[in-house]
């Protein structure tokens, strides 16, 4: 696998990790560029070799030279977490939200932060990635290998972080989930088992959104072309920010919003029902007080201390089913999460005043069976369905 210069020379190409994968799974072995050792490397099951020109493989195929085994670069050997993303400490106030964050990241569900501009919405965002669990080995090669086909390439020193996308809100439909003449991943497959964070989630067109429903739903995206068809996984978490109205300060205490009701109701409209219906946690984000931004910090719980309880609901969840609390199928979920007669009581009385969806409601039982795992019980109670509740009819 390589690309074969004018002079015989091997030069690097996309794609090393998944190959390397592939042969590995097919017992085959695998001769590539010696620029693309690295990556190849990290699929332990391949038998690879690097090679610097054609002239190498020729001699090395006739029985007169040998080529450069390649293995797992050692400095990779041992993953470890790096602490790229900001503390969840410098936040000032929003417990609310934070509290919502972690019960995001402990079952990672999407969630939706609705308020004012400066409110702390985007700081929130960037800091959920601190708090989730490490990947595990399978995750990161994953990972690795939609990195060695995007346009960036494997980069080595993210090897083992979880992704962060934040796409601009004038992002395309391809660019947001992939295509081209030559299908090519977009960002939700670039943030395949990391975050997608989109900011000013109305701004983005109401078509390109639109497209978020079914990957969301599946956890892969297929791009279809005339010549060849093409399937990405796209398991990532959303995360989405906007105001409450065009100027953005609807409901603010200084009282400075002067849109009209028509105003509002076409603003929010661009987000459709039905991709609404998909965000599991949608809250209100106010500013913070003026005293809790001119006075000196109050000590905070830091990220570190926010992610070992994380990792701990994960936990559970995987000794129970292999997989976090948002993926849980209905059957599953009447296991997992059996309502009392409380919770029953509670979820009819919100079908009935609020109208919830089905969906809406299986959602619900998802937060509420991940709020149960924070706290390490067994069973779902009534006071967890009314938290979970809570975060979907603010």
């Amino acid at each position: 696998l390589g690309e074969l210069s004018l002079g015989g020379l091997l030069r690097p190409v996309r794609g090393a990790l998944p190959a390397a994968l592939a042969c590995g799974r097919q017992g085959r072995s695998l001769i590539l560029p010696r620029e693309n050792a690295l990556e190849a490397g990290l699929a332990s099951r391949c038998e690879a070799f690097a090679a610097g020109s054609l002239l190498e493989v020729a001699a090395a195929l006739g029985g007169q030279a040998a080529l450069k085994t390649v293995s797992r670069p050692s400095e990779m050997g041992d993953r470890q977490t790096r602490e790229t993303a900001p503390d969840l400490a410098e936040v000032r106030g929003q417990q609310q939200a934070k509290r919502v964050l972690e019960i995001a990241a402990a079952g990672n569900h999407s969630f939706l932060m609705q308020g004012p501009p400066g409110s702390g919405k985007s700081m929130l965002a960037n800091r959920l990635a601190g708090i989730l669990p490490p990947l595990t080995e399978d995750e990161a090669l994953e990972v690795a290998a939609v990195q060695s086909i995007s346009v960036q390439g494997f980069c080595p020193e993210r090897w083992g972080e979880r992704p962060y996308r934040s796409p601009h809100h004038t992002s395309s439909g391809v660019a947001l989930v992939g295509g081209g003449s030559i299908p090519r991943p977009g960002e939700i497959t670039l943030a395949h088992h990391g975050v997608l964070f989109l900011d000013e989630l109305p701004e983005f067109d109401r078509r390109v959104l639109e497209v978020l429903r079914e990957p969301m739903e599946t956890g892969h995206i297929t791009i279809s072309r005339a010549a060849r068809q093409a399937d990405f996984p796209s398991r990532f978490q959303l995360v989405a920010a906007m105001n409450p109205c065009p100027c953005g300060y609807l409901g603010d205490s200084s009282g400075r919003c002067r849109c009209t009701t028509e105003q509002v109701q076409r603003y929010v409209g661009r987000i459709s029902g039905p991709l609404m219906d998909r965000i599991d946690l949608q809250i209100s984000v106010p500013r913070v007080g003026q005293s809790e931004l001119m006075n000196a910090a109050p000590v905070a719980e830091t990220s570190a201390a926010v992610r070992a309880r994380v990792i701990a609901a994960r936990q559970r969840q995987y000794l129970r089913r292999q997989k976090p609390n948002a993926q849980l199928a209905v059957d599953e979920l009447d296991e997992d999460a059996a309502l009392d007669a409380d919770s029953r009581r509670l979820l009819e009385q919100a079908l009935t005043r609020f109208a919830l969806s089905a969906r809406a409601l299986h959602r619900t039982r998802r937060v509420a069976r991940t709020i149960a795992d924070l706290q390490g019980l067994d069973n779902v109670a009534s006071s967890h369905v009314s938290e979970a509740l809570s975060y979907r009819l603010q």
